[in-house]
């Protein structure tokens, strides 16, 4: 009986590893995609804008 005591801890680990990975694939997309891939291209808009500009000055 100790070995079911040794293997219980991994294998509920894996189980939760495996249930996280599969809620955070699909919460990925949906209706909040559009505006998060909107978010991130202003940011990369503003960063390289600023380094447009940092390049003009030096």
């Amino acid at each position: 009986m100790d070995y079911v005591a040794a293997l219980v801890p991994p294998v509920v680990m894996a189980v939760f590893f495996i249930a996280l990975v599969r809620v955070i694939v699909k919460t990925q997309g949906g209706a909040a995609k559009a505006k998060e891939d909107a978010a991130v291209d202003a940011a990369l808009v503003r960063t390289q804008a600023g380094q447009g500009a940092a390049s003009i000055e030096a």
